[in-house]
Parts: structure tokens; sequence; C-alpha cells
């Protein structure tokens, strides 16, 4: 099959599941398009069958804003008329999915073939930016017009009939981790640059936004510092690092807490650590928290969104209320005490991630694809 891939090419979970998903299928043999303003941060191995195409977004004094939703259908325009894509398939509907439509309405005016285009809802396009009244109806129209829609968890899927006035059945698609990448023995010499002393490393990775309850994670941490010796890892950057670093320093904990910034290699972070903190406020998923499970960290997260489908209360790790410092400390503080039972539960996330590998989840949405190809088999 040609494919088009439309997302941000961001370190959030939209681009890096869509820019995972668009190299797994380039190694069953699909040729992939790639269709977005810079190139995904994910897309950093050479593939044949891999194709980038940048919208480029021209500036003029007319215009405050640049049109990029514009240049975005004319760019999947061209895409689709000089590579013959069979489909596109867009991440986040928020303008991916607009944009899809009037490039699909353009390319049956010109060439009189009715272009399909799948979309996949991630999170805060349905939960924040989608509800916004300025996008809801584009948002609603957008959706109800795609061939098929997706979601990437029950949860997500639930909420978007709650907020939108969707007419068509939206069809559950679990986001995947790659096993055999997070799959990776620690690094000693690593891991003692971190913990020289052997103490336990927690980690957080995220955009830093308040939706995530940074703060949350540095209180659990001095909680679990107060307890016993241990470090910190936070991966990421966003709005919110400032206030963070002044929380640590407030709290007395700024030499055990390492800020990593934006990191392109998880795996070899998440293989140091024991347990990863994820005290969001919303979750349409917890892609971060799969990662963690597939490298054999242990999930302490709160029981919100869509994080309950993925983390096993007392199995792969624990959950609490939106804001329970308290629970998630003690959780954190037990585990850490018993090294048998962090090491059964390490093991448990491990396996658990395995039923969400990409290479179950791919055949799926292959299967999805060839239910809108053109008359003549997609092979």
């Amino acid at each position: 099959m040609k494919i088009g891939i439309v997302c941000y090419p961001t370190f959030g979970g939209s681009g890096v599941l869509a820019t995972e998903l668009g190299k797994a299928l380039a190694d069953e043999g699909h040729k992939v398009h790639f269709i977005t303003y810079q190139q995904p941060v994910r897309l950093n191995v050479f593939n044949a069958n891999i194709f980038y195409h940048e919208v480029r977004v021209p500036t003029y004094p007319l215009f405050d804003y640049p049109p990029y939703e514009v240049a975005l259908a004319s760019t999947m325009v061209d895409v689709i008329m000089n590579h013959d894509l069979d489909l596109l398939h867009v991440h986040y509907a928020i303008p991916h999915a607009s944009a899809a439509y009037m490039a699909k309405q353009i390319v049956k005016q010109k060439t009189g073939r009715s272009v399909p285009f799948i979309t996949t809802l991630h999170g805060t396009d349905i939960t924040l930016v989608g509800k916004d009244k300025t996008y809801e109806p584009v948002v609603t129209f957008s959706i109800n017009e795609s061939d098929a829609i997706t979601a990437v968890s029950q949860n997500l899927k639930e909420e978007t009939y709650r907020s939108f006035a969707i007419r068509k059945e939206i069809e559950v698609i679990y986001n995947f981790v790659d096993v055999e990448r997070f799959n990776k023995k620690p690094i000693d010499a690593f891991r003692k640059v971190i913990a020289p002393d052997g103490e336990k490393i927690l980690m957080h990775a995220s955009n830093f936004r308040k939706v995530k309850r940074v703060d949350d994670v540095v209180k659990i941490f001095a909680a679990v510092r107060d307890a016993m010796p241990a470090k910190l890892l936070m991966v990421g950057d966003g709005p919110e690092r400032p206030a963070i670093e002044e929380l640590c320093r407030q709290l007395g904990v700024e030499e055990d807490v390492k800020f990593l910034g934006k990191q392109e290699q998880m795996e070899d972070i998440l293989a140091v650590s024991d347990i990863f903190l994820l005290p969001s406020e919303y979750e349409s998923f917890g892609l971060a928290a799969l990662e963690a499970m597939a490298a054999r960290a242990v999930v302490i997260s709160t029981n919100a969104g869509g994080l309950p489908e993925i983390n096993v209360q007392n199995v792969t790790g624990f959950m609490a209320d939106v804001g329970d410092v308290n629970t998630m400390s003690d959780f954190t503080i037990s585990l850490l005490k018993d090294d048998d039972r962090l090491a059964t539960m390490k093991e448990a996330a491990y396996q658990h991630a395995c039923l969400f590998d990409i290479k179950n989840i791919i055949p799926i949405y292959e299967k999805l694809y060839r239910q809108f190809c053109r008359a003549e088999p997609c092979k």
C-alpha cells in the first residue's frame, strides 16, 4: 500500500506513535509518505520505503498567522497525485482531519477519485483543544467526514462521544510499543554515574505542562528521599520546568534530581529506572507509561483517563486519585523497600507491555487500511 501519514513532528505522544507506525509499515514493505512541517523526531533511520514531504508555509505581510492548514491541504494534494497514494492516515484531529477533507475534495474534483482518510484521535485534540467553541464545529465535521475513526483508548472513545455529535463508529486501536527496542539490559556504567551508591532511580518524562502535575512528581520524590537514598531523572521540557526546578530547591532535593531535557534514546534511560512516576491529571492512554513498562520499570500513576487500561493495580504498578500524593508516595516507598516484590512487578510490567507490542498492533491497522483500498487489491 501507499500510505500518507500526517502528524505533528514533535516529542508528543501522537507524533511518536504516528512515526513508529510509519516505520513499522515501511518494514512490512508498504510505501509510507510522511507529510508535516519538519522531519519527525523519531524518523531517525533510513528506509527505502519512507518518504518525507515538508509542508512549506509562505509568509506574507498580509497574514498575521501563516495559513498552515491551507498549505498542509495543498501538500497533501500534491503527494496524493504525484505518488498515487491509496489513503491518508491523519493523527490528531486539529488541523489534520479538516485539511485531509479539503485535500480529498480537491483530488476528487481533479481526478474523479475519492481518496479515503482515516483519523486517529489521540487525546488533547478531543479533551482540550477540540472542546473550544472556536474549533468544535470544524472538529465535529472533520471527524464525521473521516472514512474511519480510531481512538487510542476506550476512555478516549467514550470521551469523544460525550463531547461531540459523532455519528460514526470509533474503533479502539491501542497505542503500541516496540518491545524489542525497550527490552534492554541496563548499562551498569550509566546507572553508576546516576546512582553511585546504589540508590534507587525514579523517573518522569513529559512535556512539563500543568496537566502532567509535575509538581506532584517532585513531592512524591521528596517523600521517598526522606525514607531512603534515591535519585530522580526528569526527562522532557516545557512551561512548568522553571517552577519545578524552584520546587526542588524549596524541598531540598535539587542535588538528587537531574533534568535531562528532551531525549530521543529513551530506552537507555528507562533501562536504569526502577519506578516511573506519572501523576497526570489526565492521560488519554499513557504512552510514556507503556514504554516504561516495556523497559521493566514499575509505574506509579493516577487512575485518570486511559491509564487503568494499561497500568494494572498491584500487578504492573499502583494507581491513586489525582492529587493524592501521600498514597502514591506510600506505594513507592513500600515497593522500593521490598526488592523481591519490586523485581516481580518489574517482570509483570514487561509481560503486560508485550500485549501492546507493535507486532500485535500493526496487523490491525493493515486490516483497517485494506477496507478502503481501491478496487484492485492493495498489497
